[in-house]
């Protein structure tokens, strides 16, 4: 197992692993009973040297502990992260069953943009121990990770009541916390919420960050307004007249999956031969799809104002551009291997709803997904003010001199929609009345229905309507 997989969920064999292969700079293996000091401490040198993971419940050779209180280590866990300056915010602890002994598993992930210390100490990881770092090492990495956290401030005007109680209670029992779990506290300990003063407030009034409303407000736009997706598929290779759109809006994961849905409703499918058997394609693999999407919102810069993610769609290709510049030390060049959270609250949570694993390919397996269908390697570019990853498709070879042999004529398609079909791909686009003249002895009602038709097998779009509509190709 490669530590670089930062949120996946741990096997009990990768568990085994660790504990057999004993401490090191990226494991640490600490009774149940350390002092949430030490656990601190251990998990800021991590954080600091780059991360790793922390087995709670084990003793110094590497043997699970019986009788380990598994909320009691949750407990100790979330306290103890937040014990750091700033406070650590972290993946949820994982539960592990060793055979008669049950351990926590607590991840730091690589790539976290602050440098922490505990009551002014400032820790990093040799071997399998804890050190101060040098001031030379300090100035360093405090050069590293000079970029502040947009995410953490508190959001003017907005108050706990913006938060969506029922969206938040949900998440609490995806964690499987207990029902009396005090709210702001849950919420604090994962970046949501802070307990930073504001003009005309209390010392110490809790107030929604804005990593909180993004990912919980009741209307997020309400206050960051250009924290949206905007959907775009136009009908050839450049920007034009003809296009559908969709702006979506809402907390993130719903924007994941909204936009997600868009790109599966708007591209095009076609058919492989595997062997003896034949196969559905899509345009691009979803799994490379989702990670873009998910990248995109995840480690944008929410703080730049005026301009949300663009999602555009083109008959040879498929544009993601999110605000913001690569982060941290993150470059083009290294983009395969480093990781850098700009958000690492919003990643932290997106992560405990099964986002960053279930979506969360990375950029090698983005490149090897898209060389297995056929396609070429996701292009990554930096602008003057964002980042763009751009997905090739072979939407030319599928509309090739013969399309229907190709695609069309495996989808049982009867003739006059063949012929509509070919119509579109040299005039870009079809209405009804240029089906019924191709067909003038058909009943307008059919006609109709052959339109509708490919649209619901998803190969036509349809722009307009009454007597203005039009299909175009997807």
């Amino acid at each position: 197992m490669t530590l670089r997989r930062r949120y996946a969920v741990m096997s009990v064999e990768e568990v085994q692993n660790l504990l057999a292969a004993g401490g090191s700079p990226r494991v640490a293996l600490l009774p149940a009973k350390t002092s949430k000091q030490t656990l601190a401490e251990t998990l800021a040198a991590m954080a600091n040297a780059g991360g790793g993971v922390a087995l709670l419940g084990v003793t110094a050779k590497g043997a699970p502990q019986v009788g380990n209180d598994l909320a009691a280590l949750r407990d100790q866990v979330v306290e103890a992260s937040l014990l750091p300056d700033p406070p650590l915010i972290l993946p949820s602890p994982q539960r592990i069953t060793l055979g008669d002994a049950e351990i926590m598993v607590v991840a730091v992930p690589e790539g976290l943009p602050h440098v922490y210390n505990v009551r002014g100490v400032y820790l990093t990881r040799t071997g399998s121990q804890n050190r101060p770092l040098t001031t030379p090492e300090l100035r360093q990495l405090l050069l590293d990770r000079a970029e502040s956290g947009y995410e953490s401030q508190p959001v003017e005007e907005a108050t706990l009541a913006d938060l969506d109680s029922a969206r938040v209670s949900r998440y609490f029992d995806q964690l499987g916390l207990p029902p009396d779990e005090d709210m702001v506290e849950a919420l604090l300990s994962r970046g949501c919420v802070t307990r930073r003063t504001a003009d005309g407030l209390p010392a110490a009034t809790p107030l929604p960050t804005v990593a909180g409303l993004l990912l919980f407000g009741r209307n997020p736009q309400q206050f960051l307004r250009s924290a949206e997706i905007i959907c775009v598929r136009y009908a050839g290779a450049t920007m034009s007249d003809e296009f559908v759109r969709q702006d979506i809006g809402g907390v993130l994961a719903e924007q994941a999956r909204q936009a997600e849905t868009f790109v599966a409703g708007n591209m095009r499918r076609g058919m492989r031969i595997r062997g003896l058997a034949r196969e559905e394609t899509t345009e691009y693999p979803l799994a490379v799809v989702r990670e873009a999407i998910v990248n995109a919102i995840a480690h944008r810069d929410y703080s730049i104002r005026g301009e949300g993610i663009r999602l555009l769609m083109f008959s040879d290709r498929l544009e993601v551009y999110s605000p913001g510049r690569l982060p941290g030390h993150v470059t083009l060049e290294n983009i395969k291997d480093e990781r850098y959270s700009r958000n690492e609250a919003i990643v932290a949570v997106l992560t405990d709803l099964g986002y960053i694993e279930r979506l969360g390919y990375g950029i090698d397996r983005m490149i090897a997904a898209m060389q297995e269908a056929g396609l070429p390697a996701p292009e990554f570019e930096e602008t003057a003010a964002g980042f763009r990853v751009t997905l090739r498709s072979s939407g030319e070879e599928l509309v090739s001199a013969h399309p229907q042999q190709q695609r069309w004529h495996h989808a049982f398609l009867n003739e006059r929609q063949e012929a509509a079909l070919a119509f579109v791909q040299e005039h870009g686009r079809i209405t009804n009345s240029d089906l019924q003249a191709l067909s003038p002895d058909v009943h307008p009602e059919t006609i109709r229905r052959d339109l509708a038709d490919l649209v619901d097998r998803n190969l036509l779009i349809r722009i307009g309507s009454k007597r203005a509509t039009y299909y175009i190709l997807k």
